[in-house]
């Protein structure tokens, strides 16, 4: 037995997404099933979708931004009931026995993750062998991928915090921003306006830094204390040596020495944005000054509702334009274009009609 779910897919890397018919296991004791409500449109479920990364496999459902209400729960779920808000994020499954997946840290699976969308499904249950994303009405989860959402937050705007939110938040956890710190966040998008909440609701002293001034507005609405705008080279060189720790959210790849110039000695620059290559990394700026050059994958199941519960407490959102799924291909030309403010999400109640 499986479930029919239906969503929306697309069958190569140049045509659109259309609706599409498939399937989801039966619960097994452990599984949890959602009713999805709203799914946020990440890059890098485009980037999937238009095979940039050379590792697609067709028909394809992206989506991992995925919150809605549990459905159903097998005979050994704890801690999740039929009715419950509850989300899903970028991974569905992973070895569980490394040393990562034991410190918590299931994205840095040693065996490697099972993404939400197009990894291999090694729990089957369905005529399908690659995992099938949020861009649908339902989906059904291992109970340890799934998370509780705050129910004070706005369940739309929470949907991005699955893979913007933690993306951001991760980093400054384990690089322990807060009160004293001076923290400049590289690129206003889906990523960067979360980087600012998150540092400016820890109490670091939080400066956007853009190349397009017109930003400078938004940057402080969101937070921001500071706004620097890196094409101003004297703007640059008065920032130097000034910042504890840089959030680099640029999606591509770049020059990175400019930004390092910004770095107090002993302080860090991380990368989360681009998984393309870097155009330039010169030694001397991390050599003289002892600084460090990093990188940020998401985060853990531990860490992601942690996250969540911070965003409770604090009243943090992503700030979204929502969509109806017949519009997702005109949002996908939108996005690469930077046209949004700062991520679409998609009602899922739009697939009914």
């Amino acid at each position: 037995m499986t479930i029919k779910s239906k969503g929306y897919a697309t069958h190569s890397a140049t045509a659109e997404l259309r609706p599409f018919a498939f399937e989801r296991r039966d619960p097994r004791p452990q599984d949890i099933v959602i009713s999805i409500a709203y799914c946020g449109i990440c890059h890098s479920d485009i980037h999937s979708a238009r095979n940039e990364w050379g590792r697609t496999s067709y028909p394809f459902v992206p989506g991992h931004e995925i919150v809605g209400r549990v459905a159903a729960v097998g005979k050994h779920v704890t801690g999740f009931k039929v009715g419950d808000l509850a989300g899903v994020g970028c991974l569905v499954d992973s070895c569980r026995i490394c040393f990562s997946c034991e410190a918590g840290l299931e994205q840095y699976c040693d065996n490697g993750f099972t993404g939400t969308y197009g990894g291999e499904d090694k729990i089957g249950g369905t005529p399908h062998s690659m995992t099938f994303g949020g861009y649908s009405d339902t989906i059904t989860v291992d109970q340890r991928f799934v998370l509780h959402i705050p129910e004070n937050l706005d369940l739309a705007s929470a949907a991005p915090l699955l893979c913007a939110g933690i993306t951001t938040y991760s980093p400054l956890k384990h690089w322990n921003v807060g009160p004293g710190l001076r923290v400049g966040v590289i690129g206003l998008g889906g990523l960067g306006h979360m980087g600012v909440k998150f540092a400016h609701a820890m109490g670091a002293h939080v400066t956007m830094i853009t190349t397009s001034p017109s930003k400078g507005a938004d940057a402080r609405k969101l937070g921001a204390d500071g706004v620097l705008i890196s094409k101003d080279a004297e703007a640059m060189r008065h920032a130097r040596d000034s910042f504890d720790f840089l959030l680099n959210t640029i999606p591509v790849g770049h020059d990175v020495d400019p930004y390092m110039a910004l770095l107090k000695r002993d302080a860090t620059m991380v990368i989360v944005g681009s998984v393309e290559p870097l155009k330039r990394v010169d030694g001397i700026p991390l050599i003289f000054r002892r600084r460090s050059l990093a990188g940020s994958l998401i985060g853990g199941l531990r860490e992601t509702q942690e996250m969540l519960d911070f965003c409770g407490q604090h009243g943090i959102v992503c700030d979204i334009e929502r969509i109806s799924i017949k519009d997702v291909n005109k949002a996908y030309d939108r996005t690469v274009r930077g046209d949004v403010k700062y991520r679409f999400v998609i009602d899922m109640a739009t697939l009914a009609s």
